[in-house]
């Protein structure tokens, strides 16, 4: 039986493969694909929040490869199907976390990747198996001083029910898992 993105209890890990194997051949649930690469669309609830990571080269590198390895999301306490998703664009994979009082499943596919010599970074947008319809960029970017800033770009709307009637909540969930994001690829900069 469907449960849609929410669960009681997380999925058994052979469940969570077929779900993403179920939504390799959908389409994108929303229409502005690449809107987080320039213009965020009207109608969407918008994120926009950076952290300066350090400067230099090396922590450039070492945020570059927190983005390549998914640290953002590792450190947020997400689980990923498969667990090391290729980094590139067309990519589909299944975010799996714990949001009380649900487990949420969150199908989403890498829409563009950013490889850059100052810049480096992806935008994955969401499938029909996912609380919200919309985008998220993680995009880490060096400045012509050396500072190193990591910012999270993101628009999205409820796409099912409980995801409607729930917003307030969602908007906390989500202002939490952006914080635990940044704090996340912030640790794994740190020099060793």
């Amino acid at each position: 039986m469907s449960h849609g993105p929410f669960w009681i209890r997380r999925p058994r890990p052979t469940r969570l493969a077929q779900l993403l194997d179920e939504q390799r051949s959908a389409s994108l649930s929303y229409p502005e694909v690449g809107a987080t690469a320039g213009h965020l669309p009207s109608g969407y609830h918008t994120v926009w929040e950076a952290l300066v990571l350090g400067r230099g080269q090396g922590v450039f590198e070492r945020a570059a490869e927190g983005i390549r390895a998914w640290t953002p999301q590792r450190g947020a306490g997400i689980d990923l199907v498969p667990p090391r998703p290729e980094l590139a664009a067309g990519e589909s994979l299944l975010l799996s976390f714990r949001s009380f009082p649900f487990h949420v499943t969150a199908a989403c596919r890498v829409v563009y990747v950013v490889n850059e010599p100052d810049r480096y970074g992806f935008g994955y947008g969401t499938l029909p198996l996912h609380p919200e319809a919309g985008e998220e960029a993680f995009i880490v970017e060096r400045d012509g001083e050396g500072e190193v800033r990591f910012t999270i770009i993101a628009f999205s709307r409820p796409h099912v029910l409980l995801s409607r009637l729930g917003a307030p909540v969602a908007r906390r969930v989500q202002a939490s898992v952006t914080r635990r994001y940044l704090e996340g690829l912030a640790e794994a900069v740190k020099p060793p």
